[in-house]
């Protein structure tokens, strides 16, 4: 069953084409993504198809009457509503049932409880306000009562995608759905998007979720639509053969033209008599001949300042804001060429950890030494901050004309710019002008070339389409600095880095050697093992009292045999509730407490097998 047809359609801003004469539909149960390069025209697309755009020419159709959500990369919700009544903003029986209910509990009005609760049950509503706390909670979207106004960008998002989940629609139509989300809510997505049903048509960066979720991709280039029927996997294998199969035309194209050059010049100018059809034909094989494929590369051997022997050292350092520790007592040494990658839930002290590596935050106990060497370059989740009206290649010019290079060579500002996929064409252009993922770039190309030798990436991925981050695993591969990452992309994780820091929360960070594939392969091992051996309570599932009294400190023999305890009794809180939220007898206010309850011992599950597997390989 054919969900949407677009034929022959047409978009451009003024001089500039984005796109030309795109042709393509989207059948019952496909899971479509679009690919393409930033400021390519992508979220213009999905606009165009939705009416939210004019088109010049060309037409698109839905099935009638299918139901549909769009969720934007900028929320567009109401400041004024609460988290439950922004994520229940729907024109729908069900979902007016559901809210008429909640307002009857709240005024206590009972004739029209006894009414509602029969409607509800007809219309099987129950199910869809268990749905709703379920997806509440694993988007950790507690205080339900909060106003979407007091939100930050990264909650706000969610409740967008909550909305969107919440829809009941066939179609979903997501721009960057992952994007502000922790990797587990990532995952959950994945599964959840996977298992369903629903036709969705989406705009992704996360190369991990194309792989799992898609089953086609749509590459917006050169103004056309090229479609691959598979995965991400599938699509890089045939793209690599397209284009190789683009140059091998090109190529031959350019050796026949060479002959054809020869013949045309070898004419006399004033022969009435030459071939016609020869002279057109050579017109179009110039043109195919000329064609010249994006070889794009990203090489910057910039000169930088050699690390010393001493790089950054924590000395039992501490770090709390009131209660709420982000680092007790923590040691490390960094090392030259350093690889590490950051993870943890929000607010439990990335961003902390990172302001104080960069002196921007004092410890509150402890000490942290630098090298003299050193020179960081911090790149933070927010966007560029210049003038708006400045053009590109001044923002560069801004840091310096020149860049020294090894060997005494020196690039130019412009020449930078090419480097980092900025076409002369755009040089010129005004910040403003710029997309999301090109301003990301840009700001990257700035604390590049400041020449660091201890560079900090906070999300750099975020909002970079495929091909820059391909560009920037390249630069980053070359370089013999150290490097800390903190970014939601697995992806982008598991290439970079050789260890993790696993903020755990309370201050207690976990090293952990290996990348994130490594961290998340522990957890779910350790996970399997707690699941089967805990509940049998014997001997060999857990270490001996003896072992713990000769391998472990007496404190932490306290904590093994507490944890111990205490997962089976969360374990079997966790099945009750999940039971609970399911049989659809509780009142709505039940619903929201043990649905709030469910994530935090989900949290708490996850944070104490950590502990445990760590104290069971001391043990």
């Amino acid at each position: 069953m054919n969900f949407l047809s677009v034929e022959q359609l047409t978009k451009s801003y003024g001089e500039r084409l984005l796109f030309s004469e795109l042709s393509f539909g989207i059948e019952l149960g496909q899971k479509v993504a679009i690919v393409a390069k930033n400021g390519a025209g992508k979220s213009t697309l999905l606009k165009c198809i939705l009416g939210k755009e004019s088109i010049d020419s060309g037409s698109v159709t839905f099935r009638k009457g299918l139901p549909i959500a769009f969720m934007e990369q900028t929320e567009d919700l109401n400041a004024e509503l609460s988290i439950l009544d922004a994520v229940l903003d729907h024109d729908l029986p069900q979902i007016k049932l559901v809210k008429a209910y909640t307002d009857a509990l709240a005024s206590n009005d009972e004739a029209l409880l006894g009414e509602l609760y029969q409607e509800l049950t007809e219309h099987q509503a129950w199910d869809l306000e268990v749905k709703v706390q379920q997806v509440l909670s694993v988007l950790k979207l507690i205080n339900l009562t909060q106003k979407v106004g007091q939100l930050s960008g990264g909650q706000k998002k969610r409740v967008a995608l909550a909305k969107v989940l919440l829809s009941e629609a066939e179609f979903l139509i997501l721009d960057e759905p992952t994007n502000h989300l922790d990797l587990d809510m990532i995952e959950w997505l994945e599964q959840y998007l996977s298992a369903s049903k629903l036709t969705l048509l989406m705009v992704t960066h996360d190369r991990y979720f194309l792989e799992v979720v898609c089953d086609t991709i749509l590459e917006l280039s050169d103004q056309t639509i090229y479609k691959y029927k598979g995965n991400f996997s599938y699509y890089l294998e045939k793209k690599a053969e397209r284009e190789e199969q683009a140059q091998a035309t090109i190529e031959k194209a350019k050796n026949t033209f060479r002959k054809e050059l020869d013949w045309i010049r070898r004419q006399p100018k004033a022969r009435g008599t030459k071939q016609k059809a020869r002279v057109d034909a050579f017109a179009e094989l110039k043109k195919v001949a000329s064609q010249r494929l994006d070889e794009e590369e990203l090489e910057l051997p910039i000169k930088m300042e050699r690390l010393g022997t001493k790089i950054v050292e924590f000395h039992k350092v501490s770090k709390a804001f009131g209660a709420r520790k982000m680092l007790d007592d923590f040691s490390y040494h960094f090392q030259r060429q350093e690889r590490l990658g950051i993870v943890g839930n929000n607010g439990t002290g990335k961003t902390t950890f990172l302001k104080m590596l960069t002196s921007e935050t004092a410890p509150d106990k402890g000490k942290i030494v630098v090298g003299d060497t050193v020179v960081f370059g911090y790149y933070a989740q927010d966007l560029i901050e210049v003038d708006p009206e400045m053009k590109v290649i001044d923002v560069v010019r801004e840091v310096a004309e020149y860049i020294p290079l090894e060997k005494g060579r020196q690039l130019s500002a412009a020449q930078l710019l090419e480097r980092f996929l900025f076409p002369r064409d755009m040089h010129y252009h005004f910040v403003n002008k710029l997309s999301g993922g090109e301003r990301r770039r840009l700001k990257l190309l700035r604390v590049l070339m400041l020449n660091p030798n201890f560079l900090i990436l906070d999300e750099p991925t975020n909002d970079l389409d495929i091909f820059a981050m391909a560009v920037l695993e390249d630069y980053l591969r070359l370089f013999q600095g150290s490097l800390i990452l903190v970014s939601h992309d697995r992806y982008f994780m598991d290439k970079m880095v050789d260890h993790l820091f696993v903020f755990q929360g309370e201050g207690k960070i976990k090293d952990i050697t290996g990348n994130y594939h490594t961290y998340r392969t522990i957890i779910q091992q350790s996970s399997k093992e707690l699941n089967k051996e805990l509940p049998k309570a014997t001997a060999k599932a857990l270490p001996t009292k003896s072992e713990n009294k000769r391998k472990l400190s007496f404190k932490q023999k306290q904590e093994l045999e507490q944890i111990e305890l205490d997962l089976p009794v969360l374990e079997n809180e966790k099945e009750q509730l999940s039971n609970e939220l399911s049989s659809g007898a509780l009142s709505n206010e039940a619903l929201i407490d043990k649905g709030a309850r469910l994530g935090q011992v989900i949290d708490q599950i996850e944070q104490l097998t950590l502990r445990w597997f760590e104290l069971s390989e001391l043990a």
